[in-house]
């Protein structure tokens, strides 16, 4: 048996498992700039980490006035955002490492997101990584995205295992809100330092305020490996 056994773990993708959130700037700059909006900073950007493409472009649609249909801006958004995602998206070599040494264990893995399942795919493709996270749900399959549990309760379904066995990975604070509110336990790896403190990260089980810089495969498995010892049976 192993030292996980009964627990799973669940990545949320963009942020966490790869660096995709200059690909996803880049995109929504490049659909808005379209539509005459052509002031769109990574400041304005960073409001978005976390948030599905949809909800994204639903609040665009209020905050500059446009007339153009959500479906059409997501169509578009999506569209550059796979072109630059097949191009080049990064996995961090740690989190790959994780990955890695879960698998090596047999643990249940799952990639809940709130990309489309296109991009999802391809990024896990492109990376490697669908060769150890063959389990994914996408925001778009389930009826609303973070910071509602509903990803990270579909992705616990497939795997066949309890809420309350079950440990997400995320880099935003609506992710980690969506965790608690699941009933799982969370390790919080901030993508953005500034928003170390915000209070969606206050329920998680570890937060890492240094993020990706901070984290390291064998201390996350050490963690998750003291977690299961001290849980009630």
């Amino acid at each position: 048996m192993s030292e996980l056994d009964a627990i799973a773990v669940i990545f949320d993708l963009d942020g966490t498992l790869v660096d995709s959130e200059p690909n996803y700037y880049e995109a929504g700059r490049q659909t808005l700039a379209e539509h005459g909006v052509r002031d769109f900073t990574w400041a304005d950007h960073e409001r978005y980490v976390g948030i599905s493409t949809l909800d994204t472009v639903i609040h665009w649609r209020e905050l500059y006035g446009l007339s153009t249909p959500a479906d059409e801006l997501l169509a578009a958004t999506n569209l550059r955002y796979l072109a630059l995602a097949r191009a080049s998206t990064p996995a961090y070599p740690q989190m790959r490492a994780f990955v890695e040494l879960l698998a090596a264990e047999s643990v249940p893995l799952a990639v809940a997101s709130g990309s489309s399942p296109e991009a999802i795919e391809a990024i896990l493709v492109g990376t490697g990584l669908d060769a150890f996270l063959r389990t994914v749900v996408s925001a778009d399959e389930v009826a609303h995205g973070k910071p509602a549990p509903d990803v990270f309760l579909e992705a616990a379904r497939r795997l066949g295992a309890a809420p309350a066995d079950c440990v997400v990975l995320e880099d935003a604070a609506p992710g980690a809100a969506a965790a608690h509110a699941a009933g799982m336990r969370c390790i919080a790896v901030p993508y953005l330092a500034a928003q170390a403190d915000d209070p969606g990260f206050a329920a998680a089980d570890l937060v890492l305020p240094g993020g990706q810089r901070e984290f390291t495969a064998r201390a996350a498995y050490d963690w998750l490996v003291r977690s299961a010892g001290s849980r009630p049976r």
